[in-house]
């Protein structure tokens, strides 16, 4: 698995690099200090998941992860990296299009873990901290419109009430397993159940399924 760090820090850059190089699946192909450079060498090295510092100066990392996800086709998996997990930027990078993020202060196996799972489509969120960036953006008014949306319209109304049920699993953190075991049913309808969401509501991953569960007010962040 190709990885490339992005951080304004260099020490940060050679800590990442290795931790991951020490591993003999995944591979660091490159390091930008800013999102301006690791725009075009993430299009250049075509990596699987890129680790992206969210404050980064000139381009952060929210603007650098929108960019990717508009232009490239299919965009890396991106897992933010951050100071703290109550920043408002990390919010805002998972509306752009992050899989997840990742404390700095995270121990090394759980960085090696964290690239190994979003590497492989899966998405790395912390319910109780994406529910209070949820309402803390509701708050200074993230919400798109300026004005709090009618709790299920849009996409979500589309849902079955079984998938309903799977979306409020999956924005309470439950793998796919766990909501199987909630819901006495296989991981393979399960699993099926998690595409036909993300095929209703038109988003990429479950990151972005449980941000419009939020903010559709299907799901309630308070």
């Amino acid at each position: 698995m190709r990885v490339v760090v992005a951080d304004d820090e260099r020490l940060v850059r050679m800590g990442l690099r290795v931790v991951l190089d020490a591993e003999p699946d995944l591979t660091v192909v490159g390091e930008a200090p800013n999102g301006a450079e690791v725009v075009p060498l993430v299009r250049e090295l075509r990596p699987d998941v890129v680790l992206m510092d969210v404050r980064m100066p000139g381009v952060d990392g929210i603007r650098a992860t929108e960019q990717l996800v508009a232009t490239m086709e299919p965009p890396p998996r991106i897992l933010v990296v951050t100071t703290f997990e109550n920043d408002d930027h990390v919010y805002d990078a998972l509306r752009a299009g992050a899989a997840g993020f990742l404390l700095k202060r995270a121990r090394a196996e759980e960085m090696v873990q964290a690239v190994r799972l979003v590497a492989h489509g899966d998405s790395l969120l912390f319910p109780s901290a994406v529910r209070e960036l949820a309402l803390r953006s509701r708050e200074r008014g993230g919400e798109r419109g300026g004005e709090r949306r009618r709790p299920h319209a849009g996409p979500v109304s589309r849902l079955t009430d079984r998938e309903g049920q799977v979306l409020r699993l999956m924005a309470a953190g439950l793998t796919n397993g766990e909501i199987a075991e909630r819901l006495v049913v296989s991981p393979e309808t399960v699993k099926t159940h998690v595409g036909s969401v993300l095929a209703k509501l038109g988003v990429r991953d479950r990151t972005q399924a449980v941000i419009v569960a939020y903010e559709s007010g299907f799901v309630q962040a308070g």
